[in-house]
């Protein structure tokens, strides 16, 4: 029983700690974005922001991933949080004392982007040291919970203090949640990892070394895959779902503000499920519902009629695409905390972040002229009948894989 408690007072310190701390980088990416659109209006300047801070996580996650198996996960995690709460004050203190131009904005969402692509491999391989096995599911759950919680609250509370304080006060929020994340996660003591071996290996044999988890689990490497492939076509969606509701519906920013928070609210419930009543035990097998799942809703958004009612019909579709999300994403991740080895699986998880942050601008490149001439609607048609068919074909092959086995 005090054992129990023990990594359960542990886990929620940590895992309360980053719940500050992403609403802090929430509401502040929400306001340096808005900052962004009102001093340029331009479309241009939104999208080079939003390539800045995505290509970090393409170009350092290998590195990310090895550092974290390699190095003091503790002190990584603490170090990213606590210098983007760094840089974050230092362009206060600027943004105060001087009018900058906007371009150095970039800079900003860069080094966040930077420290992001340390930090969630760290946290993610951190857990399963706290947390007993038989308890990832449960826990991954309440850590999606957060950070729906975040992702929902956050915008809200940058919006909030946007339109009372100046820009420099905004950034101040993001100081204190580094703050209170780093005081979290010092005072909990996570076991060290055993390094015997591992440093005296070559940059390119460690990446190769965590590519091979996946090589030799072939349970994981067939779901990767197929996340993999269908993410090319679901990442870019995210980006569309304003143009949904303006140019298919043709409704307001506020039916618009709407449809993002139902996506959250589906994240919300799902995690809350997970983190207590539902129980997994064929953790790969619902990973591939939840990514059919996501197909056929984004397929049923892509038809529904361009009405006022229909609109309401595209609400519960975003509801339940949050939801799907998760019935994909927190069985996987507990599979991979559960099946991989410690000293490999910070290498493993930014083979997920890699997936994540290249599928989303190549994916946008490919979807945009495609949405252009066919409308927004017939992307998600496109997104969701083309990730029903890679998901069913990747799912063939692993049960033949499997029948083969038994």
């Amino acid at each position: 029983m005090e054992k129990t408690k023990k990594w359960k007072s542990q886990f929620m310190t940590v895992a309360l700690g980053q719940a500050v701390s992403m609403l802090g980088s929430h509401g502040v990416q929400f306001a340096l974005i808005w900052w962004l659109a009102e001093k340029t209006s331009s479309p241009l300047m939104l999208g080079i922001s939003g390539i800045v801070a995505y290509l970090p996580m393409t170009l350092f996650s290998p590195l990310a991933g090895i550092a974290a198996d390699r190095y003091n996960r503790k002190f990584i995690s603490i170090f990213s949080d606590m210098a983007m709460g760094t840089v974050a004050f230092i362009y206060a203190v600027l943004l105060f004392f001087f009018e900058l131009p906007v371009w150095t904005v970039f800079v900003i969402l860069c080094v966040r982007g930077i420290g992001s692509t340390f930090q969630q491999p760290v946290i993610q391989s951190i857990i399963p040291q706290l947390v007993p096995k038989d308890q990832l599911v449960k826990t991954n759950g309440w850590m999606q919970l957060l950070n729906a919680g975040s992702f929902l609250l956050g915008p809200v509370i940058g919006a909030s203090l946007y339109a009372i304080f100046p820009m420099s006060i905004v950034l101040m929020s993001d100081v204190a949640g580094a703050i209170l994340a780093s005081i979290a996660l010092a005072v909990v003591k996570i076991p060290e990892l055993e390094k015997a071996g591992r440093e005296e290996q070559h940059f390119i044999a460690e990446l190769k070394e965590g590519l091979q988890v996946f090589k030799e689990d072939k349970n994981l490497f067939y779901i990767v895959v197929a996340e993999a492939l269908c993410m090319f076509f679901y990442a870019p969606l995210s980006s569309f779902y304003p143009l949904m509701t303006s140019d298919y519906f043709k409704l307001s920013a506020m039916y618009g503000s709407a449809v993002e928070l139902s996506f959250a609210v589906g994240m919300m419930v799902s995690s809350l499920l997970f983190s207590s009543v539902l129980k997994v035990n064929q953790k790969i097998r619902v990973s591939f519902i939840g990514l059919f799942g996501m197909g056929v809703i984004s397929l049923i958004c892509g038809i529904i009629p361009p009405t006022y009612a229909g609109w309401f019909f595209f609400v519960g579709g975003c509801l339940c695409l949050g939801a799907s999300g998760n019935v994909h994403t927190i069985p996987l991740t507990a599979y991979m905390q559960e099946t991989i080895s410690p000293e490999k699986m910070g290498r493993a998880f930014s083979v997920l972040t890699l997936i994540s942050s290249m599928t989303m601008p190549i994916g946008l490149l490919f979807s945009s002229p495609i949405a252009e001439e066919v409308g927004v609607a017939g992307w998600f048609f496109i997104s969701g009948l083309s990730m029903i068919v890679l998901t069913a074909g990747v799912l063939i092959l692993y049960s033949k894989r499997c029948r083969k086995k038994s």
